[in-house]
């Protein structure tokens, strides 16, 4: 085998690309499941807060599968604390996506260069 510049890549090489291309997708998927899913969340929270601010009679909360009477003021805090933790998992999870989605793209270019490899070069 020649040590010119054009030789194919091996086809582990390609296998693995694809192996590793095909991953990232899936985790993509993932992840812009879990964003969708934390948005859904956060968009609940938002309501539930709204309608807390407008009751003028008894509030009541769920805790751990038991629905309790509660003050106005604790049910507004307790939303505060369930709406910060959930938008710091939104940026999280939004990291995540834009991290996995540049991967996406660079293994997508690193398999185009690779199928262009193993073809021959037009004029060659």
């Amino acid at each position: 085998m020649s040590a010119s510049g054009s030789a194919a890549p091996p086809e582990q090489e390609i296998e693995k690309a694809v192996r590793d291309y095909q991953t990232v997708q899936e985790q993509l998927r993932n992840s812009a499941l879990q964003l969708d899913q934390l948005q859904g969340a956060k968009a609940d929270l938002d309501r539930a807060q709204a309608e807390i601010e407008k009751a003028a009679g008894k509030v009541y909360i769920t805790v751990g599968g038991v629905i309790v009477e509660t003050s106005k003021e604790k049910a507004l805090a307790e939303i505060k604390e369930r709406t910060e933790l959930t938008e710091v998992r939104v940026k999280s999870a939004t990291k995540q996506y834009n991290d996995l989605k540049a991967r996406e793209k660079q293994l997508g270019e690193k398999l185009t260069s690779l199928y262009q490899q193993g073809r021959p070069q037009a004029g060659a």
